[in-house]
C-alpha cells in the first residue's frame, strides 16, 4: 500500500474505533490504553460542548439516556466543520434528520435544541448593534425605526421556552408559540413571548425605508383590523416604545 493510502488508512481506522468503541477493531499496532485515553478525550470533549449548549435539554435525560443519545450522535453524524463553536448546529442538524427517520424523539426535541442553539448563535453573532447608523435617544414612534440586527423573531409549534424536566408536551398546542430573542448592548441575550401582531410589526419596520413608526402601526392596523385601527393606535405605539426600552429597536435613523 502507498505511504498515503496506508496512513488514510490508518486514520479511518482510528476515527472509526473512537467513534464505535464498542464495534471497531483496534489499529494494528496502537495500544488499547492509549486508546482509551483518546475515546475519552474525544467523547468528554464532545459531551461536554453539548451539555453547555443544550442545558435544557439535557435535564430531559437521565444519565443513560444521554450518554446514549451522544454516542449515537458521534456513531451516526458526519459534521461538516471541525470548529468547536458549531458542534451545537451539528447537532440539531442531526436531530433534524433522526426526526426524519422517526427515531422516537420527543415531538417537541428539534424545536427545543433550535431555540437554544439560537440563543448560543445569538450570543456569538459577530454583528453589533452600532453597526447601524442610529440615534439611540430617537423617537421610534415619530421617527424611523432601526430594528437592530440581533433582534431574532423565533416560531414554534412547542412551547420552547417553557419545556423543562416537569413540563414535556406530547401534542402542540393550537396556536404556535412566537419569541424574540435579543441581545442587548451589554451583550446579555434575553427572550419576550410575543404575538402575531408584533411579529408582523417587526417584519414591517425591518423593510421599511421611509415611514415612521407611528404611520408603520397604522398601516398594519389599517389592515388586521379596520374598524379598530384609530382605537388600537395607542396600544401599537407602546409596543413600539417597549421593543425600544427593550432594544430590539436601536433608536431611529439619524
Amino acid at each position: 500500500m502507498p505511504p498515503a493510502a496506508e496512513l488514510h488508512a490508518l486514520q479511518r481506522d482510528f476515527a472509526a474505533c473512537i467513534r464505535e468503541p464498542e464495534r471497531a477493531d483496534l489499529p494494528s499496532g496502537v495500544d488499547p490504553r492509549r486508546m482509551q485515553v483518546y475515546r475519552e478525550l474525544f467523547y468528554n470533549n464532545v459531551e461536554g460542548l453539548l451539555s453547555s449548549n443544550f442545558p435544557v435539554i439535557r435535564t430531559l435525560y437521565a444519565d443513560a439516556g444521554w450518554h446514549a443519545l451522544i454516542a449515537a450522535f458521534l456513531r451516526d453524524h458526519r459534521a461538516q466543520t471541525p470548529l468547536f463553536p458549531e458542534i451545537g448546529r451539528e447537532f440539531l442538524r442531526w436531530l433534524e434528520q433522526r426526526q426524519g427517520d422517526g427515531c422516537g424523539d420527543p415531538p417537541f426535541l428539534l424545536e427545543l435544541a433550535h431555540y437554544e442553539w439560537a440563543e448560543l448563535a445569538l450570543s456569538l453573532d459577530e454583528q453589533e448593534i452600532d453597526d447601524q447608523p442610529h440615534d439611540a435617544g430617537g423617537d421610534v414612534v415619530a421617527g424611523i425605526p432601526v430594528v437592530s440586527p440581533l433582534a431574532w423573531v423565533l416560531g414554534y409549534r412547542f412551547p420552547v421556552h417553557r419545556i423543562s424536566a416537569d413540563f414535556r408536551p406530547d401534542e402542540a398546542p393550537g396556536a404556535p408559540t412566537l419569541l424574540l430573542l435579543i441581545r442587548d448592548r451589554r451583550d446579555q441575550v434575553g427572550f419576550l413571548e410575543i404575538n402575531a401582531l408584533t411579529a408582523a410589526l417587526i417584519e414591517r419596520l425591518q423593510a421599511n425605508t421611509d415611514a415612521t413608526g407611528g404611520d408603520v402601526v397604522a398601516a398594519l392596523l389599517a389592515e388586521v383590523a379596520p374598524d379598530n385601527a384609530a382605537a388600537l393606535r395607542e396600544a401599537g405605539c407602546a409596543i413600539l416604545r417597549d421593543l425600544h426600552a427593550r432594544e430590539a429597536l436601536s433608536g431611529t435613523r439619524p
